[in-house]
């Protein structure tokens, strides 16, 4: 019996330790990223991914950093090596953990990288399963700020280009940020992001 109590205390201490060798990792990499070296940042992501084999937010990171690197992007083979590896690690990030709605949100993030790049090619092939991918996040999850700001921003930018009102939507963001503010993440690595974007969207209602 007292084999049985060490040999258990051992095995908690070691997954006590695994995780807190995780949770250090990823804190580094945010602090990377917080200090603009985002590519450090990255690398950091990778070698946690590679090493946690069923944890989804190191790839979701990655995707997320691509993402953002590609907001204006007007070189297409950089634009296309970045968006790959992003699309990459969401595949992983999908398999690990199903109908996530911060992955879908994040999908629909770098389908819309490719609308943003060229609409014309890209708004056609993509817009629709866009609007699938938020829908689907919203049933998942109605209260995620995330969820619902992405979903209306998206919206209002379709009404936009196609001269429709906006101001309907102005509603849903504002509701958003509502849920932004009472929102508390699973954990302090899970994604946190929006409310500035959410509240720049809102102030540009009011304009």
């Amino acid at each position: 019996m007292q084999k049985l109590i060490i040999i258990a205390i051992i095995l908690v201490s070691g997954i006590t330790s695994a995780q807190t060798n995780y949770e250090k990792g990823m804190q580094k990499a945010f602090k990377l990223w917080q200090e603009n070296n985002t590519d450090e940042a990255e690398n950091m992501f990778e070698r946690i991914s590679n090493a946690e084999a069923n944890e989804w937010l190191p790839h979701y990171y990655i995707a997320q950093i691509n993402s953002l690197k590609s907001w204006g992007e007007k070189d297409e083979k950089v634009l296309k090596a970045q968006l790959d590896k992003a699309q990459e690690h969401i595949n992983s990030a999908m398999a690990i953990s199903k109908d996530n709605p911060e992955i879908l949100v994040m999908q629909a993030q770098v389908l819309t990288n490719w609308v943003a790049y060229d609409g014309a090619v890209y708004g056609m092939k993509y817009a629709g399963k866009i609007t699938e991918l938020y829908n689907k996040a919203y049933k998942l999850a109605p209260e995620n700020p995330r969820v619902a700001f992405n979903k209306a921003d998206w919206a209002m930018g379709s009404a936009r280009y196609f001269s429709q009102d906006t101001k309907p939507f102005c509603a849903e963001i504002e509701k958003s940020i509502e849920l932004f503010v009472t929102f508390k993440p699973e954990s302090n690595l899970h994604p946190s992001w929006g409310i500035e974007r959410a509240e720049q969207v809102l102030k540009s209602c009011k304009e």
